[in-house]
Order: structure tokens, then C-alpha cells, then sequence
């Protein structure tokens, strides 16, 4: 969602049912009605749940998802993407194309590929930007 979708995340999770543990801990978290991706992602780790479920129980407080670890969003006006400054590296170009959904590449994958290769999450952004592919869908649904 955008920032004009600012206190309307709910509105993406109708249905939805709060679930309480995940609820206390992200209010442990959370500063200014905001919380970061790794702290969403370690609430996931620490809970033993999916990294949706924290997602939607973000949405259903209202919370806004900063500092994407792929560089993506919630950064202010810019993303935080380096810049390639070399030719991209073919191997991952193979392993992003081969592993496209829709023309599309899930989040989860863009972290394998930036583990199996050794590079950061934001430089998989970057390549990927410099491929004309978008990373989606977002494992905590920020992009529902």
C-alpha cells in the first residue's frame, strides 16, 4: 500500500482475525505506529510463524512496515538500492529469471538468491531493477 493508504492497512486484511501474540509483540516493537522489516521478520523467527501472519497483524493495527531489507520501501522518498556499477553478474541473472513467478519475483527468493550468492538484498533490488523485474509478492504483504 501507499502512503495515501496511511491508517487503511485493515482494509486490505478483511476477514482477518487478530491474533494476540503476534499483536503483543509487534506493540513491543513498534515505534511511532511503524516497525521494521528484520524486527516484522524476527517476530516471525521468534514465534514460529510465517512472515504473512506477522504481516497481516502489522495491517490490522495499522502499523506501517519501514526499511525494507531489500531496500524497497520505507526509506522516505528514496529507496535504499545501490547502484550497479559493474556488469551484472550472469549466474544471477539466470537464477532470477528461472525463478520468476508472473514475470514476477517472489521476496522470499530474492533472499535465497542473495544467500546462495553471497551479495546483499538490496543488490539483488538492484539487479532486478536493472532487469525490469519487479519483486513481488512481499512476504509480509505489504504490496496486497
Amino acid at each position: 500500500m501507499t502512503h495515501k493508504d496511511t491508517g487503511n492497512y485493515a482494509r486490505k486484511r478483511q476477514g482477518a482475525a487478530l491474533n494476540e501474540t503476534i499483536a503483543a509483540k509487534i506493540k513491543e516493537k513498534i515505534s511511532e505506529k511503524r516497525i521494521s522489516c528484520a524486527e516484522a521478520h524476527s517476530i516471525a523467527t521468534e514465534l514460529n510463524v510465517p512472515p504473512a501472519d506477522v504481516g497481516t497483524t502489522i495491517d490490522l493495527l495499522e502499523v506501517r512496515i519501514i526499511k525494507c531489507q531489500l531496500g524497497l520501501f520505507g526509506y522516505g522518498k528514496e529507496k535504499n538500492i545501490p547502484v550497479l556499477s559493474d556488469k551484472m553478474n550472469p549466474d544471477i541473472e539466470s537464477a532470477i529469471k528461472s525463478s520468476l513467478v508472473n514475470d514476477r519475483l517472489p521476496c522470499s527468493t530474492a533472499w535465497e538468491i542473495a544467500k546462495n550468492f553471497e551479495i546483499s538484498k538490496p543488490m539483488i533490488s538492484a539487479i532486478c531493477e536493472g532487469m525490469k523485474i519487479k519483486i513481488t509478492p512481499c512476504q509480509l504483504g505489504a504490496f496486497k
